[in-house]
């Protein structure tokens, strides 16, 4: 249906329902002399008057009344529909469908979702936490945000910064350093024993850099998993040196339950971001998440990419 031939029959169905034109008119916006020619050319394009016309009154006609019938539940659902877009846009409601690194997961939305869900309880969040390899396309997977480091996103995407940069660095325990030698190299860490993460079926090399250089380090050791926290854990009891972001070891560092080694070496890694492919008609339930995000999470608040602030 074409725009004009929509209006038509939305004039038509507001003439029928108020008896008058003038009535009609006001209830629309439109002038009087604007809805008469909608009407006129209905019926040209017709070919059948659909309204009876008196100095007193204005009723539908037997063929009017038929499609009566017939257009006014039809243009009902469409205004039900229009107003539950409306409600997406300018209430914070619906399904908000995001795809998040886990480790991201772990820093910066556990300790928050609780919080966020009864902040907004017309909010569901439906995460996918997903460690893939390289750039996600949050489009074709159908989410509305991802989160990720931000080497991970592609250029032409709306970036948001949700936590600092921070480093990766390697740690062991008292223990384990009771029993070995911190290295100080990295082309020591050869001769200790690692555990090591696991990313897809990948075995990455440990990266070092100092003034410039930059080393790669094939480590091994008697674990290898795909869950952090695992790592983290078997290095506080002694297992062996992991290689891990500082800001999620913080707690560790500060109890003294992990000493980092080779902090001279420990290259920077770029903080998360939340990412979204653009700022035009931005659900009201991410603005709302991105916002919550930036003011409970700890992030910078800076944005990267183009754009305004969200809330702007």
């Amino acid at each position: 249906m074409r725009g004009s031939e929509f209006a038509e029959l939305t004039a038509f169905v507001a003439i029928a329902e108020h008896g008058s034109f003038v009535r009609a008119a006001a209830s629309l916006g439109v002038s009087t002399s604007t809805l008469s020619q909608s009407m006129r050319t209905l019926e040209e394009r017709l070919g059948v008057r659909l309204l009876n016309r008196t100095t007193r009154s204005v009723a539908p006609t037997e063929a009017g009344e038929h499609i009566l019938a017939r257009v006014r539940p039809a243009l009902g659902e469409i205004s039900s529909a229009i107003e539950e877009v409306n409600a997406y846009r300018d209430r914070p409601t619906g399904t908000l469908r995001l795809s998040v690194a886990s480790l991201a997961v772990r820093m910066l939305i556990a300790p928050v979702i609780v919080r966020f869900l009864a902040a907004y309880p017309a909010i569901t969040v439906d995460l996918t936490a997903d460690d893939g390899l390289g750039v996600i396309d949050i489009v074709r997977g159908r989410f509305d945000a991802g989160i990720r480091a931000g080497r991970w996103i592609e250029r032409d995407m709306i970036a948001v910064r949700i936590s600092p940069d921070t480093r990766l660095i390697t740690l062991a325990a008292p223990l384990y350093l009771s029993r070995r030698p911190p290295p100080e190299a990295p082309h020591d860490l050869e001769r200790h024993d690692c555990i090591r993460f696991r990313w897809g079926d990948t075995l990455p090399r440990w990266q070092f850099e100092k003034a410039g250089e930059k080393v790669e380090i094939a480590v091994s050791g008697p674990l290898i998993t795909t869950d952090i926290e695992l790592t983290v854990q078997a290095a506080r009891e002694g297992a062996g040196i992991c290689y891990a972001l500082e800001s999620y070891v913080a707690p560790d560092l500060a109890m003294g339950r992990l000493v980092p080694l080779l902090e001279e070496w420990a290259p920077r890694y770029t903080g998360y971001h939340i990412f979204y492919p653009s700022r035009r008609q931005l659900p009201a339930s991410l603005t709302a998440f991105i916002d919550f995000l930036r003011r409970e999470g700890g992030g910078s608040g800076k944005q990267d990419g183009v754009g305004p602030p969200v809330s702007a």
